[in-house]
């Protein structure tokens, strides 16, 4: 499995209806797509929930590389550069993910994004995030929990998707979810 995002920062009096509108209108049209284990369509609005900016940043998580590849070089991308710019995409190579039957209900979704240290023990931080992962998708209000990491950067990404607003901690960004598209 794969995950990967990109995000654009939006300015700050920029109105986000249209963002609203748009995953919305828009969000339907990947629901069914080969290869998607799941996108939520993720927004945040300056000074909500402790964010410092609008942004637009879908998350994907795909089930195979090839699903990513399609996408990436397909119309809706496409699309979607021409009305936001040339994203930088992150990937993470994902070490666990559990999703929940009712994920599509998903409100807000919660994401660090932490560096790993150099020499670290890799294995031992990929069983203990495989453990941490399936403790938050445990949780009540919990739909997903995908744990991945970024060799390349060295970056661990932590993504919970939940029924209601999580509580603000740490360096998480807050998002509220327009919109989950499944296979």
């Amino acid at each position: 499995m794969i995950a990967m995002q990109y995000s654009f920062t939006l300015p700050a009096d920029y109105d986000m209806s249209i963002i609203d509108r748009r995953l919305r209108d828009k969000g339907p049209m990947l629901d069914g797509l080969p290869g998607l284990g799941f996108k939520a369509y993720l927004s945040a609005r300056k000074g909500e929930f402790g964010s410092r900016e609008n942004l637009y940043a879908p998350f994907y998580l795909w089930q195979q590389p090839y699903g990513a590849s399609d996408y990436l070089t397909g119309p809706g991308f496409e699309g979607l550069t021409q009305s936001f710019g040339w994203p930088h995409v992150k990937t993470w190579i994902v070490w666990h993910a559990e999703n929940a039957p009712a994920l599509a209900d998903a409100k807000f979704a919660a994401e660090e994004v932490i560096a790993i240290d150099p020499y670290s023990a890799l294995a031992d931080i990929r069983d203990e995030e495989a453990r941490r992962a399936q403790r938050v998708a445990r949780q009540a209000d919990v739909l997903a929990s995908v744990s991945a990491f970024e060799p390349t950067s060295w970056t661990l990404v932590r993504l919970s998707l939940q029924r209601s607003a999580p509580l603000i901690a740490g360096s998480s960004q807050i998002y509220r979810v327009g919109h989950v598209s499944l296979p």
